[in-house]
Order: C-alpha cells, then structure tokens, then sequence
C-alpha cells in the first residue's frame, strides 16, 4: 500500500515532502517509538492522537485516520536508521525538532521511559539532526509540564 511512498522517501535525494506526506512520515515515527518497548500502551495511542490533532487541526475521524494510516506505514517502513534518515532529507529542520518533542510525549505518556525508548529516541534525534542537547531541552519541558 505505501511501497511508492517508501520508495520516494528513500531516493538518494528527495524532494522536501507535500504537506500530507509529512505528516504521514512523522506520525509513522511517533508509532514506530510507541512500539520501541514492545507495548503498545493505550495511553501512548492517545497521546499520538492528542498530538496529531493538534498539530495539524484534525478531527476524531481525521486524527483516527491518520494514525491508522501512520500504523500501517510504520509497519512496512524499512529500518529506523534508513526511514528517519529520509525523513531528515525531506522535512525542514524547525518540523523535525517538532518531532522529537512529540516523540518524547509519546515516551513519557505510559509514565515510565524504557531502556529501549531511551535508546531509539536518542538514535532517531541523531539521525534527524537534532542535537542531544535540543533533545534533553524539550524533554526536560514536557517532563516539567506534566
């Protein structure tokens, strides 16, 4: 269903993504770190949805759309390393620092941070250029938000 996609959004050099694509590729990561621990937690499905919604104005049906959409990409995806690297080519910088502080919501949403989240999210704020001190900053806001 998402092999074009894919296959665009790891060319040598892709384009910078539409709109629609982008939010398709950045909501796959926020399922991809969801399922990092292997548990797929109701409460981090509800922050993705929370997150979506917001960020791109949608509604309960746009939003359960979307993250279906997002679920099935992220499961024919290629590896982490070679799907986040496409997305840093194609996704403006600003956007990506977006991503990492939504994925940390998504992390810290079932109140416990696993070695395997904390590891993946570090490798995915690398891989999308995104140093670890931006990364700890907007962690360190969500964690005193909550």
């Amino acid at each position: 269903m998402f092999a074009e996609f894919i296959k665009r959004l790891t060319q040598p050099d892709p384009a910078q993504l539409p709109d629609g694509d982008a939010r398709l590729a950045l909501t796959a990561l926020l399922v991809r770190i969801a399922k990092s621990d292997n548990e797929y937690a109701p409460s981090e499905r509800a922050r993705i949805d929370q997150i979506i919604a917001k960020r791109y104005a949608l509604d309960a049906d746009g939003t359960a759309s979307l993250r279906a959409d997002a679920e099935a990409l992220e499961a024919e995806a290629p590896d982490t390393v070679r799907f986040t690297r496409a997305i840093k080519d194609a996704v403006p910088y600003d956007d990506r620092l977006a991503v990492i502080k939504a994925l940390w919501e998504v992390v810290l949403a079932d109140g416990s941070r696993s070695d395997e989240e904390n590891a993946l999210l570090r490798l995915v704020a690398n891989l999308l250029g995104v140093t670890d001190t931006d990364s700890a900053i907007v962690r360190k806001q969500i964690e005193d938000k909550d």
